[in-house]
This record gives C-alpha cells, sequence and structure tokens, in this order.
C-alpha cells in the first residue's frame, strides 16, 4: 500500500509540473528583494487557489509570508518556501527553485493524503526574507512552527565541485551567524583648523577593523569574521563625529558564535577607548547553526532518484554560511539538503553566474526531483509511527548537545 502511496505523490508531481514550473519561472524572472516579494507571494497564493487548496496570505502578520495546509490529525510537515532575491544580482541563491521544490513536495503529499484518507497534516509556508532579513525567525515567533513534526527544504549549491555523479548532499551542516552594527561617537572638528578638537570616530572604526583582522589568526578554520563600513564620514575636511560597521561572525553552532562575537566586541571596545569614543552596539537578526535530522536525511539519501544521486553528508563544505533555517531546526526535527546546478568554476552562490544557471530548464528539473524526493520524505514521517518516533529522539538528544553548546 506504501508504494501505491509513492505513485500517486510521483504522478501529482509531475501532472503539476507546468504550474510548478510557471511558479520558478515567474520568481526567478522578476527578483524582489527581503519583505517586498510581493509578486511571488501573489503568484504563489493565487496558483494554491486556483488548485482548491485554502491559502492565508500575508499570515503570521507578514506582508510576504502565506500558509497553505492540507489534511486533518495525525503529525504535521512543513515545507518551507523561500522566494527572495539579492541586491543587483538577482537570484543568484537560486531562491525560485527553493520555492518550486517545497511547492512540489506540498502538493505531492497533499495528493497522497487525499487519496488514501489516512491523518496527518501537510503545511506549504511561504518564508520571506531569508537574505539577511531574517523572516523564519519572525515566522517562529507567530508560531508558524508550532506542533510541527518535521520542516524540510532544499537548496541550490555550485554543481561543479560534486564528483563521481553525485547531485546532491543531505546532511548539511550550516554555521550559526551572530549580526552586530557597532556605532562609534566622537567629536567632529574643522581637520585643518582644530584637528586637536576632534575626536576621531574613523580612528576607532579603522582600529577595530585592524584588531579583528589580527583576532582571525586566533580562530578556529571554520569561524568567519567578516563586516563593511556602514558609514565612516562625509567629508575630509570634518573630523568624522559618528561612524558605523557591521559585522557577521559565524561559528559551528550557536553557542560557538556567542563566544566568537564577545571576543570581537572587545575589539570594538579597545577601539573606542583607544580613540576617546563612545560605542554601542546593536543586534540584528543572528541565525542559529544548522542541525539536520539524521532520520530526515537518511531516508532522503533512499528516496533520492537516480539511485545514489545524493551522498550523506560529502562534500561536507558544498553549501557554507549561514540561514534561518537553523533556527527552525530547533522548533523541530529539520532538513536542509542541497542539491547541485549546472555551474562554471567561480560561478557558486551570491555570483551573477549563479543566478543564470537557477533559471535554466535543468536547474528546474533537479529541484523538482528533489521536491519528489522530499514529498517520500514528508510521507513517511505522517504515516510510519516507528520512523517518526527515532527520529523525534535523535532530535531531542541532539537539542540537548545544543544546548550544551555542542
Amino acid at each position: 500500500m506504501a508504494e501505491d502511496w509513492t505513485q500517486t505523490i510521483n504522478a501529482e508531481i509531475s501532472g503539476k509540473s507546468g504550474e510548478i514550473s510557471a511558479i520558478n519561472k515567474q520568481i526567478h524572472s522578476h527578483p524582489e528583494l527581503a519583505y517586498e516579494e510581493h509578486q511571488a507571494h501573489n503568484a504563489l497564493v493565487a496558483t494554491l487557489h486556483s488548485l482548491g487548496f485554502d491559502v492565508t496570505a500575508h499570515a503570521y502578520g507578514l506582508a510576504t509570508a502565506f500558509s497553505a495546509e492540507f489534511g486533518s490529525g495525525g503529525r504535521l510537515v512543513i515545507y518551507n518556501a523561500e522566494y527572495d532575491a539579492l541586491p543587483g544580482i538577482g537570484h543568484a541563491c537560486g531562491h525560485n527553485l527553493i520555492a518550486s521544490s517545497s511547492l512540489a513536495s506540498f502538493l505531492g503529499v497533499a495528493a497522497a493524503l487525499k487519496a488514501s484518507g489516512l491523518p496527518g497534516r501537510v503545511r506549504l509556508l511561504g518564508t520571506p526574507a531569508e537574505e539577511g532579513g531574517g523572516g523564519k525567525l519572525k515566522l517562529i515567533t507567530a508560531g508558524a512552527y508550532a506542533g510541527a513534526a518535521a520542516s524540510l527544504m532544499v537548496h541550490p549549491g555550485p554543481g561543479h565541485v560534486l564528483e563521481g555523479g553525485v547531485r546532491g548532499v543531505a546532511f548539511v551542516r550550516m554555521l550559526a551567524n551572530v549580526k552586530m552594527r557597532a556605532y562609534f561617537s566622537g567629536r567632529e572638528a574643522h581637520a585643518a583648523i582644530a584637528p586637536w578638537d576632534g575626536v576621531n570616530a574613523l580612528d576607532a572604526v579603522c582600529l577595530a577593523y585592524n584588531a579583528v583582522s589580527m583576532l582571525r589568526q586566533q580562530t578556529r578554520p571554520y569561524e568567519r569574521i567578516h563586516g563593511v563600513f556602514r558609514s565612516a564620514g562625509d567629508r575630509p575636511n570634518v573630523t568624522p563625529a559618528e561612524c558605523c560597521v557591521e559585522y557577521y561572525v559565524r561559528s559551528a553552532t550557536r553557542a560557538g558564535a556567542e563566544r566568537l562575537w564577545q571576543r570581537v566586541l572587545k575589539c570594538f571596545e579597545g577601539a573606542a577607548l583607544a580613540t576617546g569614543c563612545e560605542l554601542r552596539t546593536e543586534p540584528l537578526n543572528s541565525y542559529a547553526d544548522v542541525r539536520p535530522s539524521p532520520a530526515l536525511c537518511r531516508a532522503y539519501v533512499d528516496a533520492a532518484r537516480p539511485a545514489g544521486s545524493v551522498a550523506y553528508a560529502d562534500p561536507p563544505d558544498f553549501l557554507a554560511g549561514s540561514t534561518d533555517m537553523g533556527d527552525v531546526c530547533y522548533e523541530c526535527p529539520g532538513f536542509h539538503g542541497a542539491f547541485g546546478i549546472d555551474t562554471a568554476e567561480g560561478d557558486a552562490n551570491h555570483t551573477k553566474g549563479f543566478a543564470a544557471a537557477a533559471g535554466t530548464e535543468d536547474a528546474y528539473q533537479r529541484a523538482l526531483e528533489c521536491g519528489r524526493a522530499m514529498a517520500l520524505v514528508g510521507w513517511k514521517v505522517l504515516v510510519d509511527d516507528v520512523f517518526a518516533d527515532e527520529m523525534h529522539r535523535e532530535w531531542l538528544a541532539d537539542m540537548k548537545l545544543a544546548a550544551e553548546g555542542k
């Protein structure tokens, strides 16, 4: 009987490929920035309505979030649809493919629930503003993931780094990211007439920058610190009195990133003290580390086609960086697998070359296959009690490790 529902899932995704493809093309050709994804939101909502689903537009208090759900009773599986782009380079992280694969998964599982009459619920959650806006953090606060048995999504990456017929990786760890702005306040002065009357905030910024650069020698290989000057004065003949920097501080765990941030903060405090400036910091939407569910990853490897095309965890650095999906992994068992699209050397995520690759038919077909595999995994969560219990036990044990900073 399980095989019958697998066939139902596959047939539904194949049968709705036209609708999914139209969404994919619409999102890719109309890139929208964080919290401005109105066209993507409206297109997805309209498509789901046309397919007979009840959809909550502007869900959970966010103008560009939505929620569609099917089924009753049983466990709840959530698929995340991202659709925000990057300034200047469009869909250079391939979020059109993420939305497409999650839409496919939702449609497949909903069809199996309808055909089988079995208990269980599946939700497609439109999650705006992953690129720095922390949309999922706001959705978590609003209760969007409350009661979820699992939450799943896949993310495209640079296919040119994969070898031996491997087209994707299931178990993908990503770094926690503490994001901060630091404001240095001094005193303006005429830089030629009375420079001695000034307190130079730009000097503090430069000292802090150099101190952080030296700190990198004493950080772990997987840790990252990077920043930009948000404001650094307006005219050369006016001593800068107000300057601002923005830094991202990444480490393997949320606790590790917090510890590393405290070391970066000392660089800022020392620079302020040395120059006579005042310092204040402003926390931004920091992201937790992605802690994938091993059970979900194993099931995804088994479900992927062609067989053997998805590695469990190799290469381990296929998709680096940070994402607000990490915070979802602290709410319920999570899956954030990655799949390769056809890229050239040097065209990894966040490049114009990657944006072009994300718009190809081949990339869409790969996303559709990922959506099919994710649907089978989500179906397993809903109908296989033994598997669901194992998944949940693993997650509880991992959360205990996370609480210990491991």
